[in-house]
C-alpha cells in the first residue's frame, strides 16, 4: 500500500496565468507585584522544533501488518538510540518551591514558553498509573502501555476531581480533545487491527463499551467487569482464557485490545446500514467573470489536474466535475474518445442533475477525459462576462449527483454567492452605512444570514456528503454564512485573501493535495463514553448531531479535533480511576468498515493541589480558545474578551486562595502547570478573532478554523512563533533546523533584520528599513523593497542563506501540515504595523503589555480575595 504524499510540495506547481481589550489605568511602578511558582510535575516544552533537514521525499502512511493504514505524513527525524525515557510522575503532593522576582518586575524573568529540542520517549502508563503526557508542542514518541497516545485524546486535567463541587471550586474545565486520526510520530508502533470474525468485538452488554485494558476479568476469566459502568458480563465462550497469578488474563499481552490504549476492530454486518461507500470526489469550479479574470479558475483546474494521481487507487475511487456561474454546467466523461459533453442547468431555484449515471465515474475510466477538460475550462470561459455566482445551487446540484453514494464535494469559489438558492448579500457594506447595525449589533455579521444553507448542510450530512470550500477571493464573501456547510458536514473552509495568481496557486494545490491524501475516514459516527460519575455534557467541532449521544461525520481526517466536555452526576472515590472511551465507526478510503477505539484511564483525586499540579495547560487553553470562538457570533467582542480574562483570573484566584502557601498579598502566585495561562490569555484577546479592528470575513474565518483546531495548532494560532532569518547562516544552535523562537516584543526587532512570524497558517516576513541589499538579494532575489509584492512565492537561489531560509520555511510547513502563505511586511506602512500588532507582549492601542496584564490579573485576584 503506497504512502500518501507530504502535506506540502517543496516545488511550486505551474502558476495560473495572471489575467484586544480596553486599556486599564495602571501605575508606573509595579513594586507591589512578585511572581511565585511551584515546581512542575514534568518539564515543560516549548514550540515544536525539528532536528534535521527536510528529506527530499516526505513519506506518509504505510502498509502495516494486519492491513492498518496508519496516519503518517511526517518525515522521520534524525533520532539516535538510547534516548531518555519520560520519568515516572507519581501522583503525590510535594512541597512547592517559590521563585520571586525583584521588587520591580524584570521582563526577562516572567513566564514564557521554553523551547525544547530533545526527543521524549513517553510511556502512557508506568507502574500501573497514568503518566503525565508531554506538552503537545514537544517532540515525543509514544509507547502505548494501556492509555492511548495524548495525540489522539488529551484531557484538560490529568487527575479527575472526585466531585462536581471540587471541579467548580477549581474554576478549571473538564474536557477531552479528541483527534482520532492524529498523525503519529514515524517511530511509533502502528495501531493494531483486530478481527473478531462474525462474533464482532467483545462489548459490555449494558453500556456497550468495547473491551479494553481496564476491564477486569474474575471467576477464572468467566466474568469481565466493565470499567465504565461496573456491570459484570459473561465472557463469550470463544473469548475465554485462564487468569494468571496477577489476576490478568494469560493472553493479555498478546491481545492488543487488552494491552493497548488504541485499537481498531473490523466492523461486522451489524454495523452496516448499507454497503461501505466508495471514495467519491466531486469538484465544483467557479467560472464567473471574477474567478476567470483573477486566475482562480485556472489555479483550481491546475490543482485538480495535478492531484488526480494522488487519489486512492482502485476501482472504488470515483470522480465528477461541474462548473458554475449564474448557471450550472455538468460534464459527461463517459466516452474517453470524444470531447466531454456539457449539460447546462439553468434553473438555480429548483435544481436538478442531468444524466446522473454519467456524471460520476471511476477515475480509471475517465482520467484522460477529465485531464483534457480541466486543461480546456479556463479557455472555454476566458471571455465570460457573467458576474453572478450560483454557489448554493451548484452545491445542491453536486449533492444530488452524489446522493446515492456520498463522498467529498470540493468547491472552488471566488465571489459572494449572489443568485439562486442560498444567495447572500453584501452585509458588511450595509453595516458600514448603518451605524446601529454596524456598531451595536456587529456580532450579527458573524452569524449565518438565514437557515437556508444550514438546512442544505443537514441534508448533505444525512447522505454522507462532506463539503470543503476553497475560497479564493479579493472581496467580502460572507464566510459566516458559507462556513455553515463545511462545519456541519465534517469539512472546512480554506481561505485565500487577497488571492494572488502568482503566489497562491502553490498553496491551493498543496491544500487540495493534503485534503485528499491525509489519513481520513468516511461516513463516520463517533461516541464518547465515560465512567459512572461523569456524563458527556456537549460536543464541539465540525459535525452533524441528530441524537444526544452520537455525532455524525460524513468525513473526518487527521487535522480535525472534537472537543468533548463533561459534568459530574455522581461522586468518585479517592484512589479509583475514571475511564474515557472514544469509539469511531468509519469507512476507510478503500471501503473497509472499521471501529477505532481510543481509551484513557485517569486517577481520581479529592484535593485541589493535585488538580492544579496535573492540569494540562495546552488542552485547557485550547478549551478557552474554542469557547471564545463559540461565543463570538452571539456576543459583543468586549463581552467575549471579558469572559476570557475572567476565566484566567478565576482559575488563578482559586489556586491562590486554596493552594498557595505564600500569604503575602504582594505576590502573584502562578501554578507551575498553568504558568503561561496569563500570557496565552493576553495573546488570545489580541488575536484576529477578538481584536476590535479587522475584516468581518477574517474574523469569521478565524472562528471557523478554531472550531476543529487541534491542541498542537491552537497555541500558535493565537501565540505565533517568531524567528530571525537574516542570521541563519551564523547560528550556533545547530541542534534543530529552526532556531529558538524570539520573545514576541519589539525589543527583538532590529532595523537591519528580517524576521518570520508564523501562526501555522500564515507567515509574515518583516523587513527592517536598514537591511543590507545583498541580504535581500540572497533571500528574495531583489535588492530593494520598491515594487516588491506583498504576497511572496519564495524561491531558492544559489546562496547558503537562501537555502537555509527555504529549509526553515519547509520545516515549518511540515510541522504545521500547512503550506505557509508568506506575506511581506515593511516598516512604516500598514503591513509593518500589522506585524507589530502580533507582538503580543508589547503595549498596543487599547491593549496592555504582558507586564501590565500581569499587574491587572494580580489586582483582580486581590480584589476577589477581599
Amino acid at each position: 500500500m503506497s504512502r500518501p504524499p507530504p502535506p506540502f510540495s517543496p516545488q511550486n506547481p505551474t502558476p495560473a496565468p495572471n489575467p484586544g481589550g480596553p486599556a486599564s489605568t495602571l501605575p508606573a511602578s509595579f513594586s507591589n507585584l512578585q511572581i511565585s511558582r511551584a515546581p512542575p510535575p514534568s518539564a515543560s516544552a516549548g514550540p515544536p522544533l525539528g532536528d534535521g533537514p527536510v528529506p527530499s521525499s516526505i513519506r506518509g502512511p504505510q502498509a502495516r501488518p494486519g492491513g492498518v493504514r496508519m496516519p503518517g505524513g511526517m518525515p522521520p527525524n534524525a533520532l539516535g538510540h538510547g534516548m531518555p525515557s519520560t520519568p515516572t510522575m507519581p501522583y503525590s503532593p510535594h512541597a512547592g518551591a517559590q521563585v520571586s522576582t525583584p521588587s520591580n518586575i524584570d521582563p526577562n524573568q516572567i513566564p514564557r514558553p521554553i523551547a525544547e529540542t530533545s526527543v521524549i520517549i513517553f510511556e502512557t502508563r508506568q507502574g500501573g498509573q497514568a503518566a503525565v503526557p508531554p506538552a503537545a508542542s514537544s517532540e515525543f514518541i509514544v509507547k502505548d502501555t494501556g492509555n492511548c497516545s495524548p495525540r489522539l485524546m488529551r484531557c484538560t486535567l490529568n487527575q479527575i476531581p472526585c466531585t462536581g463541587d471540587l471541579l467548580t471550586t477549581s474554576a478549571m474545565p473538564l474536557a477531552l480533545m479528541v483527534q482520532p486520526f492524529a498523525l503519529p510520530h514515524p517511530s511509533e508502533e502502528a495501531i493494531q487491527l483486530v478481527d473478531f470474525g462474525e462474533m464482532g468485538p467483545v462489548r459490555c452488554s449494558r453500556c456497550k463499551a468495547y473491551i479494553n485494558p481496564f476491564m477486569r476479568f474474575v471467576d477464572q476469566g468467566k466474568i469481565f467487569i466493565c470499567n465504565l459502568c461496573g456491570f459484570s458480563n459473561d465472557t463469550p465462550r470463544e473469548y475465554l482464557c485462564n487468569l494468571g497469578p496477577d489476576g490478568r488474563r494469560r493472553d493479555a499481552d498478546d491481545r492488543p485490545e487488552l494491552c493497548r490504549g488504541t485499537v481498531e476492530f473490523i466492523a461486522t454486518k451489524e454495523f452496516l446500514v448499507r454497503e461501505p461507500m466508495p471514495a467519491v470526489y466531486f469538484f465544483l469550479v467557479d467560472v464567473s467573470m471574477n474567478a476567470v479574470q483573477t486566475g482562480v479558475t485556472a489555479a483550481s483546474c491546475s490543482a485538480i489536474s495535478q492531484v488526480l494521481s494522488d487519489l486512492p487507487e482502485g476501482p472504488r475511487t470515483m470522480v465528477g466535475i461541474a462548473t458554475f456561474d449564474s448557471t450550472i454546467h455538468f460534464y459527461s466523461l463517459k466516452n474517453a474518445r470524444q470531447q466531454p459533453l456539457m449539460f447546462i442547468v439553468p434553473d438555480i431555484q429548483d435544481v436538478y442533475t442531468p444524466l446522473q449515471m454519467d456524471l460520476i465515474l471511476p477515475v480509471s475510466e475517465c482520467r484522460d477525459s477529465l485531464e483534457q477538460l480541466l486543461e480546456s475550462i479556463p479557455s472555454m470561459f476566458e471571455n465570460n462576462r457573467v458576474a453572478d455566482s450560483a454557489f448554493g445551487a451548484a452545491m445542491k446540484a453536486g449533492f444530488l449527483a452524489m446522493k446515492p453514494t456520498g463522498g467529498k464535494l470540493l468547491v472552488f469559489q471566488s465571489v459572494l454567492p449572489s443568485v439562486g438558492t442560498g444567495s447572500l448579500s453584501a452585509r458588511e457594506t450595509e453595516a458600514r452605512s448603518n451605524i446601529s447595525t454596524g456598531d451595536k449589533e456587529a456580532h450579527k455579521l458573524l452569524q449565518p444570514v438565514d437557515k437556508t444553507l444550514k438546512t442544505m448542510a443537514l441534508e448533505f450530512a444525512e447522505y454522507q456528503v462532506c463539503v470543503d470550500v476553497f475560497l479564493a477571493t479579493q472581496s467580502y464573501t460572507d464566510i459566516a454564512s458559507i462556513s455553515v456547510v463545511p462545519s456541519t458536514t465534517g469539512g472546512r473552509v480554506y481561505y485565500y485573501f487577497p488571492f494572488s495568481a502568482v503566489s497562491d496557486p502553490a498553496k491551493l494545490f498543496n491544500d487540495l493535495r493534503w485534503n485528499i491524501t491525509k489519513p481520513q475516514g468516511f461516513e463516520a459516527v463517533m461516541r464518547v463514553r465515560c465512567s459512572q460519575g461523569l456524563q458527556v455534557q456537549d460536543y464541539s467541532g465540525n459535525f452533524c448531531k441528530r441524537v444526544p449521544t452520537d455525532i455524525d461525520l460524513p468525513a473526518i481526517d487527521s487535522d480535525k479535533t472534537i472537543m468533548v466536555t463533561f459534568k459530574h452526576d455522581d461522586k468518585f472515590q479517592e484512589n479509583t480511576e475514571c475511564g474515557f472511551q472514544c469509539a469511531l465507526l468509519y469507512t476507510t478510503v478503500y471501503g473497509q468498515r472499521r471501529i477505532r477505539v481510543i481509551n484513557i484511564s485517569l486517577p481520581c483525586t479529592s484535593t485541589l493541589n493535585n488538580l492544579f499540579r496535573y492540569a494540562d495547560q495546552e488542552a485547557q487553553f485550547t478549551y478557552v480558545v474554542k469557547q471564545a470562538a463559540n461565543g463570538i457570533p452571539s456576543s459583543s467582542l468586549s463581552q467575549v474578551r471579558d469572559q476570557v480574562i475572567s476565566t484566567c483570573i478565576n482559575i488563578l484566584q482559586s489556586y491562590r486562595k486554596h493552594c498557595a502557601s505564600v500569604s503575602s498579598s504582594g505576590q502573584l502566585i502562578l501554578p507551575e502547570a498553568l504558568k503561561l495561562l496569563p500570557l496565552y490569555t493576553l495573546a488570545l484577546i489580541k488575536s484576529i478573532g477578538l481584536r476590535n479592528d479587522g475584516r468581518v470575513d477574517d474574523r469569521s474565518y478565524w472562528v471557523s478554523a478554531v472550531s476543529s483546531v487541534s491542541v498542537l495548532l491552537a497555541i500558535p494560532l493565537v501565540f505565533p512563533r517568531m524567528i530571525a532569518l537574516h542570521d541563519l547562516t551564523s547560528r550556533d544552535d545547530e541542534d534543530s533546523l529552526i532556531p529558538n523562537p524570539l520573545t514576541l516584543n519589539s525589543e527583538n526587532i532590529q532595523d537591519d533584520g528580517i524576521y518570520l512570524l508564523e501562526n501555522g497558517e500564515d507567515g509574515f516576513i518583516y523587513v527592517g528599513n536598514a537591511v543590507n541589499p545583498a541580504t535581500l538579494e540572497q533571500i528574495f532575489g531583489f535588492s530593494s523593497l520598491a515594487g516588491a509584492p506583498n504576497l511572496l512565492a519564495l524561491e531558492q537561489f544559489d546562496h547558503a542563506l537562501s537555502r537555509k531560509v527555504n529549509e526553515v520555511v519547509n520545516e515549518i510547513r511540515r510541522q504545521r501540515c500547512s503550506y505557509l502563505r508568506l506575506r511581506l511586511c515593511r516598516k512604516g506602512d500598514p503591513s509593518g504595523d500589522f506585524f507589530r500588532s502580533l507582538l503580543v507582549e508589547d503595549k498596543a492601542p487599547g491593549g496592555l503589555s504582558y507586564v501590565e496584564f500581569l499587574v491587572h490579573v494580580h489586582r483582580q485576584i486581590q480584589s476577589k480575595m477581599t
